[in-house]
Parts: C-alpha cells; sequence; structure tokens
C-alpha cells in the first residue's frame, strides 16, 4: 500500500477510533451495554422505546470504487522533481547534522514540513512531481551506524568524534569546527584502517546494503502512479587525482530487481569501470543511467579530449559512454554549468551563477573542458572525425540538497550543508558577528574574508546558487513515462521556477501548433523534440517552434533565446539568438538581440515591476546562417526578468546593505535540451582521426 494512502488510512483509522473510543466511554460511563440499551428499561440517552433492531439491514454491495492513475497523454505534460537529494545515509550529510531519512525526503517533496539540522522548518513552495533520493554510495549509511556506539562499527576509536555529533543541543555555531574535523578526517581515516586490514570491509559493506535496503523500500513506499513518482538511486562519487569533481548520479528505471549494493569509489576511482557495471546489469535486465554533474568544478577533467588512461577517445568508448549517460546536470546549487565568460565571451548572459572552485575545496576549477556548451562543441567535432558523439546528452536540473529538502527559492533559500550554511553569517550574505570573526581568525583564519572593511564568512558556498529543478515532457507521472522521457532526451532545466520550455525541429512546423489544438501532436509528427536529430535538408533552415511558460509564482519572461553551435568540418563555433521578446517588440536583425524591456528590481524590499515582461514566449524561428552541410546543435533557453538574489534577501531580513562583492541580482532562467542538426553531406567530415585534436583544439565564440 502505498506511503499517501497509508496517510489517509491512519487518519481514517484514527478518526473511527476517536469515534469508538467516545462510544464506549459513553457506554460503559453510563452503566449500560448493548443488551439494555434494547430493553425495556428507561435509557440514560432519555429513550424509554424499546426498537428491535433487524438481524440484517442492507444487502452487502460488492461493486469497487477503483482510483484510477490519470489517463495517458500523448502530447505529453511537464513533471518537476528532483534527481540529487541526499538524507542522513550521506556521511558527509550526518556529518553536517543532517538526521531524516529518505521517507523524510519524499514527504517534503509532497508539500509536508520537515525540519533542517538547525531546528527550523523546511516547507515546499510547490510540491514536486517526482523525487530521487541519491546518497553517496561510499560507506553508504556508515555516519550514521558509527555516530551509535553501540554498534559494531560505532565501538572502533575512529568513530568516537562522531558520538553525539547530532545529539539535540549541538547544533549551533559551536560545533562546526568539531563538524568540519569529523569530515575531513574519518573516511580517510577509515579507509587507511581497511587498508592496514584494522577493519574488515565486510563490516561497512553490511552496513551499506542494510542502507540500501532501506532506501529501496523507501522509494517503493512512496511511489505512487499518476501522481508522485520515485526513483531507486544513489550517488556515485568519483575525482580525478587533481581533485576534478567526476561524481555521477546512477538512476535505475525500477525496482524490482536491483543490485545488493552500489557500485562506488571503494570499487574503483574510474568512471568506465561503472559504464562496465551499469553494462553487466543491463545484461541481466536491470537498466539504469548515469547523470554527471558539477562538471564546473572539475577542473577540466568532465569533458576532456582522452580517456581515463590519457588515450584519444574511440568509438567503443564513446558509444559506451553516451549509452551510459544520456543527461547531464546543467545547474545546481553549486552553481552552473551552461557556459563560463571564458568560454562564450558573446553570451552576455554566459557569467550565470559561476561556482569558481573545485568541488569541496577553495582551489580553482579551470573552466576549459568543465562546461557543458563547449562539451557539445567538442561532441560535434568527434562526430567531423568520424567518431560517435559521447556528448550528445540532454540537461536536467537538481538541487544536491544535503538536507533531504531542495532548496530552490531564493526569498526563502537554506543552502545545502546543513548546520554548516544554516544562517546568512554562515552562507556570507551578512557580515559576521565580532566573536565570530575574532573565533574564526584565530581558529581557522581561512574561513574569513574582509570586504570593505566588514568581515564576512569566506567559502565555497558564497557562490552557491537556489538551484535547480529537472523538468520532464512525459505522457504521465510514472517510473515508465518519466524514465522513458530521460532515455529520448525530452528534458529541461531550470534555475529553480517552474518554468515549462518546449523545443521542436523540423520542416514544414507552423507556430500555430504551439497554440492550436491538436498542434503539438502535429509537431510530433513533422518534426523532433527536444533531445532529437533532424537531417538537414538542401530547401533551407527548418523551422524551430520554442515556447515557454514563466511560473506564477515567480517573476515574467523577459526574453526567449535559441543557442546555436556549429561545425564547418575544421572548427566549431557558437552563436546566440534572441527570437521573442516581451511586450511584443522584435529582435535586432543585426545584434540579434531584444530591446532593453526596462524592468527593475527594488532593492528596498524585492518588490518586481509585474507590468514589464510576459507570461509566456513563444517563437517559429528559422536561422538566418543556416547551412544544410554543417553540423549543429540547437537549445531553447529563456530568461525572466531580473529579482532579487538569495543573499540580498538575506540582508534585507538582516537590515544591512547588501554584500558589495556579490551580484544583487539575477535573471532566472530554464533551457530545453538540444536537438541535433544532422548535415546531408556524405561521411564522418573532412577531418581523419589523426586531426581530431587540432580540430577539438578549435573552439571560437
Amino acid at each position: 500500500m502505498k506511503a499517501l494512502r497509508d496517510v489517509r488510512d491512519r487518519r481514517q483509522v484514527s478518526n473511527c477510533s476517536v469515534r469508538s473510543s467516545l462510544m464506549v466511554v459513553l457506554v460503559l460511563g453510563l452503566g449500560c451495554g448493548p443488551s439494555d440499551l434494547q430493553s425495556g428499561e428507561a435509557s440514560p440517552l432519555g429513550s424509554s422505546e424499546t426498537r428491535a433492531i433487524p438481524e440484517r439491514l442492507l444487502p452487502v454491495d460488492d461493486s469497487l470504487v477503483e482510483f484510477a492513475a490519470p489517463d495517458p497523454n500523448p502530447e505529453r505534460d511537464a513533471y518537476f522533481g528532483d534527481l540529487h537529494v541526499h538524507t542522513t545515509y550521506s556521511f558527509d550529510a550526518y556529518a553536517f547534522g543532517t538526521t531524516v531519512g529518505p521517507r523524510d525526503a519524499y514527504r517534503y517533496a509532497l508539500g509536508e514540513t520537515i525540519q533542517h539540522p538547525a531546528g527550523f522548518d523546511m516547507t515546499l513552495r510547490q510540491p514536486l512531481d517526482f523525487y530521487a533520493v541519491t546518497d553517496h554510495a561510499l560507506f553508504l549509511g556508515v555516519g550514521k551506524a558509527a555516530a551509535d556506539p553501540t554498534t559494531e562499527i560505532g565501538q572502533l576509536e575512529l568513530a568516537e568524534p562522531l558520538h553525539g555529533l547530532n545529539e539535540p543541543g549541538n547544533e549551533g555555531v559551536l560545533s562546526i569546527l568539531p563538524r568540519l574535523g569529523v569530515f575531513q578526517t574519518f573516511v580517510p581515516d577509515l579507509v587507511q584502517s581497511i587498508m592496514d586490514g584494522q577493519v574488515d570491509p565486510a563490516m561497512t559493506s553490511a552496513v551499506s546494503r542494510a542502507a540500501w535496503l532501506d532506501i529501496i523500500r523507501s522509494a517503493e513506499e512512496f511511489n505512487d502512479p499518476g501522481r508522485f513518482t520515485t526513483f531507486v538511486a544513489y550517488e556515485y562519487t568519483t575525482s580525478s587525482d587533481d581533485r576534478g569533481n567526476l561524481h555521477r548520479n546512477v538512476i535505475f528505471d525500477q525496482a524490482d530487481r536491483l543490485p545488493a549494493e552500489p557500485f562506488s569509489r571503494f570499487h574503483s576511482q574510474n568512471p568506465e569501470d561503472l559504464w562496465d557495471w551499469m553494462d553487466g546489469l543491463r545484461a541481466q535486465g536491470i537498466e539504469s543511467l548515469a547523470i554527471p554533474h558539477n562538471s564546473n568544478g572539475s577542473n577540466g577533467q568532465m569533458f576532456k579530449l582522452v580517456d581515463w588512461a590519457g588515450d584519444p577517445m574511440d568509438d567503443d568508448y564513446t558509444k559506451q559512454r553516451l549509452r551510459n549517460e544520456p543527461l547531464v546536470e546543467i545547474t545546481q546549487v553549486k552553481g552552473t554549468s551552461e557556459t563560463h565568460p571564458a568560454l562564450s565571451d558573446n553570451d552576455e548572459w554566459a557569467g550565470f551563477e559561476i561556482m569558481p572552485y573545485r568541488v569541496g575545496a577553495m582551489e580553482p576549477s579551470d573552466p576549459d573542458g568543465s562546461y557543458v556548451r563547449q562539451a557539445l562543441r567538442r561532441g560535434l567535432a568527434f562526430e567531423e572525425a568520424g567518431i560517435t558523439n559521447p556528448y550528445q546528452f540532454g540537461f536536467v536540473a537538481a538541487s544536491d540538497t544535503h538536507t533531504g529538502a531542495i532548496s530552490d527559492d531564493e526569498s526563502n533559500f537554506f543552502s545545502k550543508i546543513g548546520i554548516l550554511d544554516s544562517t546568512p553569517e554562515l552562507r556570507g550574505s551578512v557580515p559576521l558577528p565580532l566573536w565570530q570573526a575574532l573565533t574564526y581568525r584565530v581558529a581557522a583564519p581561512a574561513l574569513v574574508q574582509d570586504v570593505e572593511g566588514t568581515a564576512y564568512s569566506q567559502t565555497p558556498t558564497t557562490t552557491f546558487g537556489a538551484s535547480g529543478v529537472a523538468g520532464v515532457w512525459a505522457e504521465a507521472n510514472t517510473r515508465e513515462s518519466i524514465y522513458d522521457a530521460f532515455r529520448r532526451k525530452e528534458t529541461f532545466a531550470t534555475s529553480g521556477p517552474r518554468i515549462r520550455i518546449r523545443f521542436f525541429a523540423g520542416y514544414g512546423l507552423e507556430g500555430e501548433m504551439l497554440t492550436e489544438q491538436g498542434g503539438i501532436g502535429r509537431a510530433y509528427d513533422q518534426g523532433v523534440p527536444m533531445g532529437g536529430e533532424l537531417p538537414a535538408k538542401d530547401s533551407g533552415s527548418p523551422v524551430f517552434l520554442a515556447s515557454a511558460l514563466s511560473d506564477p509564482a515567480s517573476a515574467p519572461l523577459q526574453r526567449l533565446q535559441i543557442i546555436k553551435g556549429w561545425s564547418d568540418g575544421e572548427s566549431t563555433f557558437e552563436e546566440v539568438y534572441d527570437v521573442a521578446c516581451s511586450g511584443g517588440a522584435a529582435p535586432d536583425p543585426e545584434t540579434h538581440r531584444c530591446p532593453d524591456n526596462g524592468a527593475q528590481v527594488d532593492l528596498r524590499d524585492c518588490s518586481i515591476d509585474e507590468a514589464s515582461g510576459q507570461a509566456s514566449l513563444a517563437a517559429a524561428w528559422s536561422d538566418p546562417d543556416f547551412d544544410p552541410d554543417e553540423r549543429a546543435f540547437y537549445y531553447a533557453r529563456v530568461l525572466e526578468n531580473p529579482t532579487c538574489r538569495w543573499s540580498t534577501w538575506d540582508a534585507l531580513r538582516a537590515g544591512v546593505p547588501p554584500r558589495p562583492d556579490f551580484p544583487t541580482t539575477l535573471q532566472e532562467r530554464a533551457w530545453s535540451s538540444p536537438v541535433w542538426l544532422i548535415p546531408n553531406r556524405q561521411g564522418g567530415g573532412s577531418l581523419d582521426a589523426a586531426s581530431r585534436g587540432s580540430a577539438l583544439g578549435a573552439e571560437k565564440g
């Protein structure tokens, strides 16, 4: 029985129990039983009339009431969710104070209130349609178990710093340094103890298997086809030797047959071994996909030009990678990975929520090889060399929360790492109190930064963003339907607001298809949706249908754009085209930009002008620079009017000016997955494999 129904049933049972108990109290308290009420004696309830109750009053009704899932919609609906959520079973989350488990996370996604590690309530502004708990497979559940001194692992000496760590009353600022100490030492110490033979790895494996089974059971309990979808999932957490982030979330399509234990960094540092494991499961009928995230913090490692061993990628490698990784996470709390100003100098919006560091460190991350748009361009160059495109992926977004609760609302941002960034002061958006600044200067001076004479917290959290949400276009809110959307890449990403963005490409498509009855069905029949491939024709540019519907709880839309990347056989290029403007304005034919719509934000209270901007934007666009012989990709991006960033909201509530080196506003946005144009020229292109390296290096703005 599903968890939602369990809740309703418990409420019904509870109500019935109250009524039954009340009747028992009345009857027993009055000193009479059922036989007394049917006797001829006077009843204390006020009736002295004898009333015989027939043995049978009504015939048994054998009819049933069924609550079936809604019928599938062939034109597909937009569903929103999060595929990157950590709970108490992730060691780092436990060290940060998180005690909520997978069931709490699912209740939160459904709109219920749960508690933050710091003690305050967390409630979603809008419930989600799907959710996946993705706890770290590395030492899954071990932190929580080690904190309990009655467990076998909890009796180890190296577990002692975890004892009492999350007891009530230990959620304050003074607990942060001990938590950081545990976070930085426990896992390395445990790994070393296993390598030295002092700890049996079977001990940690047993803990992880038990936690994994609980994650599976919780997903099954809350999966409610047609209403709320859960996925069994986990995070494979690995990195390069230079601390370049190479993390992936692994999502299973079903839960009837699953591995007894997830593949982790403990099994291999090499992501190629993860793909081998996934292929092996697939051969047994167990389907899954992996979603890379935080390429922005990979120091150029995520989308590099060679394999793990440093050898050129061949077709076997690229096919395996594409088979197992059809999606990429383009934005989340630790920054946006679409592109970077150093890589896209002709894109005025390329600097959106950039986190410049490697994940978990303050070391800079090299943008080259770390961003999605550049990877899309590199994929074209691989194809020019006759090699399968390993970077032909669709887009999703996620939160990467470590509290069980997505924090995607700028006006109510509580970040991701529990107690460690639970206040504006800890997030670096509000000045540190004098005592805290002095404490940090003595105990951890790297945690303090002076900005114009004021002391602020200095951690990677200062570059975090209130992001993001994954979207899919699917026939129904079920595992099968949503997973199929993942596989065909009919997915989109938003930085938080529930913006619905749609994208088609085809010959003979018309703008009316976006609005008229049955038009979307015709767009599917005559074209391809986001995630698809379209063969080019000599007759000219295909028509690109792009549309976006704003989130009523957020700001109006300012502009709708199409981003193009292409290869001429020797180099790759990119261009940004505005295709629909708010206020009915037209993009400039030379600059391809909309005029400024004048949208403003009042920083005194973060109010916005609702009169500027649109509730929806749409366009039927043809590429003015189209060449049927050029390999290309296109995707849609929509920008809201400016609104206050989370750091400005923090300052406003604290009654202090916004931090001067932070942006005060931002433009929330959504991205469609790309469509790829296949050139009509024969062969893989003008380059041979030996020329691939130089071609991949020829990337121009």
